[in-house]
């Protein structure tokens, strides 16, 4: 299972970005996705996650009201729409998907846990 994330730059304040990540692997069957950031020194945080078949979501409260996560489950993609981004959003931006995979065991699957390689989102005053 790979993650792929894309999207994310240098803006100034006031200004949106559209991250998107794509998950490679037949086998995985998504059961929810998420983004999350990191800013150096500090804690790797939730921004949004999603269920992917019933789009239930959940927000950071710092981002609720700017931020949509969405997903295109034909695409197997999840976006993270940034609005009115603001300096303290600064950070590296990664996916996660939850999910499983089968193993060699007939009808037992194990339970994981993916992330991508993270894309720098930076944003001036």
């Amino acid at each position: 299972v790979q993650l792929v994330e894309s999207g994310g730059g240098l803006v100034q304040a006031g200004s949106s970005l559209r991250l998107s990540c794509v998950v490679s692997g037949s086998t995985f069957t998504i059961s929810r996705m998420g983004w999350y950031r990191q800013d150096p020194g500090k804690q790797r945080e939730m921004v949004a996650r999603c269920t992917w078949w019933n789009d239930s979501t959940n927000y950071a409260d710092s981002v609720r009201g700017r931020f949509t996560i969405s997903n295109d489950t034909a695409k197997n993609t999840v976006y993270l729409e940034m609005n009115d981004l603001k300096p303290e959003d600064t950070a590296l931006y990664y996916c996660k998907a939850e999910g499983t995979e089968p193993t060699s065991a007939s009808n037992v699957v194990r339970y994981l846990e993916v992330w991508g390689q993270g894309t720098l989102v930076t944003v001036s005053d």
